[in-house]
Parts: structure tokens; C-alpha cells; sequence
């Protein structure tokens, strides 16, 4: 590079003070010794100043105060990415100021207010690193019975009618997948992301079976269909045939592509793992403990957390780009019914699934 330096300075005042014919010379000269670009090498030779161009000074708009504001925003969500926070901001934030979480004048609430989810993602950034940690775990073995089951990809669904679920399972097995330890079943809905969480102590057919008549137990509708991975736990005669004799349509994903099950895949990291994280639980006790920490929280993660539903996906020779509806809580319309109602004191169960029929 200090070659090219001496070389620009040694030719660019004959170059400037040069006739057409001989700039084109020596520019021809020039670009043969630099290896620069035509257009790039003229730029170079015509550029007066000898000082470099000043750094750009850009203003700070949001300063350390957005930033507390948002981190106790983050927090109040359950840590929700910053796109589906941004619609959350004007419920959250009245709801702080009153409980005395957030003390705020009237130019930085409209800052929180105004600001974009691209910035909340770079504020927050810092915050999300501290607060980021553990592994993934492989998904296991198919399953023999696998033949007998129809495939259906992520792009197969068709934009389908409640009731149709992913089903898969997380292992609570911590840094060791030997001996036995709880998992957790993980039930979504395809078309409103209702989720449901049955742990089950061992991977026995029985208990997958129970599991799954405890999750349509609480779901809002009916169940029309289940959409396994390979596992051997679910691909088996006992499983496969109890579903087929309860009216469920039963599918499975292709072997080792774990996006055709995206949408059970995406909440058990957003759910399970973040509720749970990556320790190993064994026995009965710590079944029921999962078993109750899933009963207190399934209202608040399937009613109060706003949730992304794919619109449209354009596709075209070089780029596929997707449309999504604006981020929404399931209480505020993202269901096939126009308003919800008020929850009474009668069982919460019992009163969502009368309203809904």
C-alpha cells in the first residue's frame, strides 16, 4: 500500500497538469501498475485534498435512558424478540409507570413509543449476550413403522384449520442422554400457535398416549391431526393405530429435515428450554413439578404473547421473501372468532372452551 502512496503522489501533479492525450497514458500506465479499477484509478488522480474526509458526527437520539426503559420492557415480556415487543410497548408501558417499575417524562415515552424493533435489537444487545447460553441437543432415531405414514414438508399445511399439531419432544436428559429422565411433549398448533406442554416421565407408548389425551384435553378445539418427527417414540403400531382409531389424520416429517416441523421446533426454544433450560430431571417429583410450572404459565404464553402468522411468501428466480401479518396476542383477534371474552371464575379451562363454542 505505501508503494501505490508514493506512486499516486510521484505522477498525480503530471497527471493534472497533463493534455487529454497524455492523461489517457499515463492512466493507462497507472492502472497497469496498480491493478485499480479505470473508473476507481481517475477518482483517485483527480482527488485534490490531501487530509481524509472527516468521520461523519451522527446525533444520539436514544441515549442510556431508552436503553434502562427497554431492558425493563425486555424483561417484563418474558424476553420477547424485538419485533413482536415493539406492539407490546404501549400495553407494557402504562402498566410499569402505575406499578412504579418505570418513572419516564413525556419526551422519552415517546421515544419508547417511536422507536423501531432494528433499534431495540442493537440497544439491547449488550443485554441479550449476558443473558444468551446453553446447547442443543440432536434429534434422535426413526422408526421402522415410518413406511405407513404420509409426509408432510413445512410448505405442505395450506394454511390449515385449528386443530392440526406438530407434536415433538424435548429431552430433560442435562449433559448425559444415558439412563432415564423426563421429557416433555410439545403440541403446536399450526394455524393459531397454540402450544401445549405434557412432561411424561419415561418414553413409554402408554405415557405418550396419556400425554397426548391430556393436551387435547386443553386445547380450545377439537384435534384433527398430528404431524410426528421420526421418533421411535411416536412411530410405533401402539401410537400410530390409537391416533388413526380416534379420527386424528396422522403425519410425519422427512427424516433428518427438522425445518418441516418449524413451528414445534421454534417453541420449544422459546418455551420449554427458556423455562426449563438444559438440566436433567429425573423421577416422579420432578415430572409433577414440570407438570405444574406448565399448568401456571400455558394461559399467559397461548392469550398474552404476541405472535407472528405468515401471510403470503412471494417467490421469484433469485429471492424469496415472506409477509407476515403484524405481531398480535391470540386475546386480541388472532382467533377465528371476532372478540374474546372476559375469563370468569369457573374452571379457566372449562370457560375459554365454552366461549370459543
Amino acid at each position: 500500500m505505501a508503494t501505490r502512496t508514493e506512486l499516486i503522489e510521484a505522477i498525480i501533479e503530471r497527471y493534472r497538469s497533463s493534455c487529454r492525450a497524455d492523461k489517457h497514458r499515463i492512466l493507462d500506465e497507472f492502472v497497469a501498475v496498480t491493478g485499480y479499477h479505470r473508473k476507481h484509478a481517475i477518482r483517485v488522480l483527480r482527488h485534490r485534498g490531501s487530509e481524509p474526509p472527516s468521520a461523519r458526527q451522527h446525533a444520539v437520539q436514544y441515549g442510556p435512558d431508552v436503553r434502562e426503559a427497554l431492558v425493563a420492557l425486555w424483561e417484563a415480556s418474558d424476553r420477547l424478540c424485538s419485533k413482536r415487543l415493539k406492539p407490546l410497548i404501549p400495553i407494557l408501558l402504562p402498566a410499569l409507570e402505575r406499578h412504579g417499575r418505570l418513572e419516564l417524562n413525556s419526551a422519552l415515552r415517546d421515544k419508547l413509543l417511536m422507536v423501531s424493533a432494528a433499534t431495540m435489537d442493537r440497544l439491547l444487545s449488550e443485554v441479550r449476550v449476558v443473558a444468551r447460553g446453553g446447547q442443543r441437543r440432536r434429534a434422535g432415531m426413526s422408526s421402522a413403522v415410518r413406511r405407513s405414514v404420509p409426509v408432510r414438508t413445512f410448505g405442505d399445511w395450506n394454511d390449515p384449520l385449528p386443530g392440526y399439531v406438530e407434536v415433538d419432544f424435548v429431552a430433560h436428559s442435562g449433559t448425559s442422554s444415558s439412563g432415564s429422565f423426563a421429557q416433555t411433549m410439545v403440541l403446536t398448533d399450526i394455524a393459531t400457535g397454540w402450544t401445549e406442554c405434557v412432561p411424561v416421565r419415561t418414553r413409554e407408548n402408554g405415557l405418550v398416549i396419556a400425554a397426548i389425551k391430556q393436551a387435547r384435553s386443553q386445547f380450545p378445539f377439537p384435534l384433527l391431526g398430528v404431524d410426528f418427527d421420526n421418533d421411535s417414540a411416536f412411530m410405533n403400531e401402539l401410537v400410530v393405530c390409537w391416533c388413526r382409531s380416534q379420527g386424528l389424520e396422522v403425519t410425519r416429517s422427512r427424516a433428518y429435515r427438522k425445518n418441516d416441523q418449524a413451528w414445534v421446533e421454534q417453541k420449544n426454544g422459546a418455551i420449554v428450554r427458556r423455562l426449563v433450560g438444559y438440566g436433567r430431571f429425573v423421577g416422579a417429583e420432578a415430572t409433577t413439578a414440570l407438570a405444574r410450572l406448565y399448568e401456571v404459565v400455558r394461559l399467559h404464553g397461548n392469550l398474552f404473547q404476541p405472535s407472528f402468522k405468515l401471510r403470503e411468501k412471494t417467490r421469484s428466480a433469485l429471492v424469496s421473501s415472506n409477509a407476515t401479518i403484524r405481531p398480535c396476542r391470540l386475546l386480541r383477534g388472532c382467533w377465528p372468532i371476532p372478540v374474546w371474552p372476559r375469563p370468569t371464575r369457573i374452571g379457566s379451562r372449562r370457560c375459554w372452551k365454552a366461549r370459543i363454542q
